[in-house]
């Protein structure tokens, strides 16, 4: 296989690894960076599911204290999801009641 670095940054820190003796070859520093590029990705989905956890956790503690909203129909889960698309991340918490529909919305 043949790996092209087009920037010139590129292939040259790859050189900088090997020169100094770091690694035999550029072969290993790609096989090192592609290691540590699994690994990240790794990391970053840890993360992403931890924080899902304790969103989902959140939620349900919010449902258990009767801080849920009443979804009766399809338009007031349209409306609700209108207003999370609109809203920063940091606004999450704060969602208003009158987004959920009344029973007349069916």
């Amino acid at each position: 296989m043949h790996i092209s670095l087009p920037p010139p940054e590129l292939e040259s820190r790859v050189k900088a690894k090997v020169e100094p003796g770091l690694y035999n070859n550029a072969s290993e520093v790609i096989r090192e960076a592609l290691r540590f590029m699994e690994t990240h990705e790794e990391w970053v989905n840890e993360i992403k599911l931890a924080r899902l956890r304790e969103q989902l956790r959140m939620g349900a503690e919010q449902l258990a204290r009767g801080e849920g909203i009443a979804i009766r129909s399809k338009e007031a889960l349209a409306r609700l999801f209108d207003e999370i698309m609109s809203k920063d991340a940091s606004d999450v918490a704060t969602f208003p009641s009158r987004v959920t529909g009344s029973t007349d919305d069916t």
